[in-house]
């Protein structure tokens, strides 16, 4: 309450007549005039009234106390335990707020960053966003929903902003225990099936370790392929040989141990690029004829590739007399070839070759259909000579062709034309000029006649007779294609045709190279956003299924991109390993980095939090209760500074903000209270002169 003036004059004029009333009154006085004193206080009188002052009380409400509540919902508060326990605590902390009318609760959700590869618990961020439009003063304090794994907790000397306790609710127990497997050390790149490769893992106990050693199973590309014991907390070596180009998938299990907090990083993948240094072709090429060369230049163009071309100028048993040395011939090392280094070749090509036992004899035969048994690659480019009495197919090594020859040539032009199968095969899929009628290339006019052939026919020719058949046989692969005029688009007859790309699909699918499998499921992940591929050379193959690490599953649908690929993506909520499943394939992806701080530590902790709740007064307990119960402390306000710390309650440092709602005035000289004053002073004036 105060008073101020809303005079009826300007300042100056009241100014001036009080500065001329008071020198009349001081002459009067001086003088000892009669009455002098009574017309002085009529005359302040009067000029009080022309001042006009005011009574001022102001009409004020108190304001609320802020106090924000951050709660963590990052990835490592899902457990199902932690859940229940978050929720719990959640709705028994608003009910003990609810007691003070005074406190306004800001409650606010942490989730982990939607596009963060790499993702953390941020809860302070979340805090100051809170409080952003909030004066200091107001706060009475801060609480955090936690496990206490914070990765942007400020240092103890670090301001916050305002002057109030920082309080921590903890969940988890606090005899917790998790362990966690990771990859210290490991290639990028692997030369296929050259030295070995080594990795280095680690097993980490986080808190009380139950000892000994822990054994992790090890699978390569779907299969297992060893078992080790790793000491926790110590580097374990492991090496292997990269057994194919591409992608080569490395999974890391530890064995859960009963108890632990969570088994979502019990698991974990490591991708090795398989790159085949130098890739050995025997080729071999029956007798000159006008395609050999394209074989031999698609191979030679290849820096990777050694090959080894064989031609058979003039068989054994054709003599004239001319001396060898001027022929420039050689004598075919077949022993060495096929017996002593054949597992020394990546892929053998029988070129227009005919079974002539004086240059290769019939067990030879034998040793390369074992060869291919054995996880070989054969690739036989037929002609004329495969439909004879000397065609290769009489030979031992029909064990594995995958077409026999009727003994008839198919003598006509024809269109090469990919098959139904040959549409969705990624080895034929999308050639270029296959999506036309005719085709966008030139004719061919031979193939050799096959009876019922076995594996896959991706290319037919005239009247829908096989032209190209791809087959496994055991563990290796044959492929065969029953023509040899594919020179003719090496040669741009008729505009050509795609012989380079055709010709390098065939060769990379006898290596086994996983993007040319004809059922495959991969997935990639760029980001948080999951990308599904699926390859078949059957029906749609469905749905596929996605397991989080948190264990949720979901079904996403695949779409049909192109005949036989099937495609989908996802953007995920969560990081870690996720587990994909089509039908009976699987495959493994890690979304987010391998190393994100969310899955460093999973056991819950006290002590994160304590130092900066010291500092500020506040209180950090575990709200775990008996009987799976949650125990959140009651509510302390507190009027000024907290300067006691309390370990049984959670303190609010009340404010004494208000808001201004208006202004009541009494003006002191309205009215019949003026009035009286004025009359009164001259009543006593006009007495006095009047004695």
């Amino acid at each position: 309450m105060n008073i101020g003036f809303a005079p009826f004059l300007p300042w100056p004029i009241l100014t001036a007549f009080a500065v001329l009333m008071l020198a009349i009154a001081a002459l009067a006085i001086f003088r000892r005039m009669r009455g002098g004193w009574i017309r002085a206080l009529a005359a302040f009188a009067l000029l009080a009234a022309l001042a006009n002052p005011v009574l001022m009380q102001e009409d004020r409400d108190q304001l609320s106390t802020i106090v924000p509540v951050i709660v963590d919902r990052s990835q490592s508060q899902q457990t199902a335990e932690r859940i229940k326990m978050t929720d719990d605590a959640l709705a028994a902390l608003k009910d003990r707020l609810a007691q003070f009318p005074r406190i306004e609760p800001r409650i606010v959700e942490v989730k982990d960053p939607a596009e963060a590869e790499s993702p953390s618990t941020r809860l302070f961020a979340a805090l100051s966003s809170a409080i952003a439009d909030v004066p200091p003063a107001r706060v009475g304090g801060a609480i955090f929903l936690t496990d206490g794994q914070i990765h942007d907790i400020p240092g103890v000397n670090q301001a916050l902003g305002f002057d109030a306790p920082i309080h921590g609710l903890i969940t988890g127990k606090p005899d917790e225990f998790d362990r966690r497997i990771e990859v210290v050390r490991a290639p990028r790149f692997g030369i296929v099936n050259e030295e070995e490769v080594q990795i280095v893992l680690r097993v980490v106990d986080d808190g009380k370790s139950p000892g000994g050693t822990a054994p992790v199973t090890i699978k390569l590309n779907g299969d297992e392929i060893a078992t080790l014991q790793a000491t926790p907390g110590q580097d374990t070596p492991f090496s292997l040989k990269v057994p194919r180009a591409g992608n080569n998938v490395l999974e890391f299990a530890v064995a859960e141990v009963p108890g632990e907090v969570t088994t979502v990083n019990n698991r974990t993948v490591q991708l090795i690029e398989g790159i085949r240094q130098n890739m050995r072709v025997l080729l071999v090429s029956g007798e000159p004829h006008a395609g050999e060369r394209a074989w031999r230049n698609l191979l030679k163009s290849d820096a990777s590739v050694d090959l080894v071309h064989f031609t058979i100028l003039r068989p054994p048993d054709k003599q004239d007399g001319t001396p060898i040395n001027e022929l420039s011939l050689i004598a075919f090392p077949t022993r060495e070839l096929f017996v002593d280094k054949i597992n020394s070749f990546d892929l053998i090509i029988f070129d227009r070759y005919q079974d002539r036992p004086n240059v290769l004899p019939t067990i030879y035969y034998d040793y390369m259909a074992q060869y291919v048994q054995n996880g070989g690659a054969l690739l036989v480019a037929a002609g004329p000579e495969h439909a004879s009495g000397n065609s290769i197919a009489l030979t031992p090594l029909s064990s594995v062709l995958p077409a026999e020859p009727t003994g008839e040539m198919i003598e006509k032009p024809f269109y090469p034309r990919l098959s139904e199968q040959g549409r969705k095969h990624p080895v034929t899929r999308g050639l270029d000029g296959s999506d036309s009628e005719p085709p966008h290339w030139g004719r061919w006019f031979r193939s050799v006649d096959v009876d019922k052939p076995k594996g896959q026919t991706v290319m037919v020719g005239a009247d829908n007779h096989p032209l190209l058949v791809l087959n496994r046989v055991g563990q290796g692969r044959v492929a065969m294609l029953l023509s040899d005029q594919g020179w003719l688009w090496a040669r741009g007859f008729e505009g050509g045709g795609p012989h380079v790309s055709l010709y390098r699909r065939i060769a990379h699918w006898l290596l086994k190279e996983p993007a040319l499998e004809e059922e495959a499921l991969t997935a990639t992940a760029s980001g948080r956003v999951l990308q599904i591929t699926r390859q078949t050379i059957g029906d749609d193959p469905g749905p596929a299924t996605i397991k989080s690490p948190s264990g949720k599953t979901q079904t996403v649908q695949l779409k049909q991109t192109q005949p036989g690929l099937y495609q989908a993506e996802k953007h995920m909520d969560e990081i870690g390993l996720f587990e994909i499943h089509n039908g009976n394939l699987s495959t493994l992806v890690h979304v987010g980095a391998v190393d994100a701080p969310e899955f460093k530590a999973m056991i819950s902790t006290t002590q994160t939090l304590k130092p900066l709740a010291d500092k500020t007064k506040g209180l950090v307990t575990r709200v775990a209760g008996a009987n799976g119960g949650v125990t959140v402390p009651p509510i302390l306000p507190v009027r000024g500074a907290v300067r006691i710390a309390d370990d049984q309650r959670l303190t609010i440092r009340m404010t004494d903000e208000t808001v201004l709602k208006g202004i009541n005035t009494l003006p002191l000289f309205a009215g019949f209270a003026g009035l009286s004053a004025l009359l009164f002073a001259f009543s006593a004036m006009w007495w006095r002169e009047g004695r």
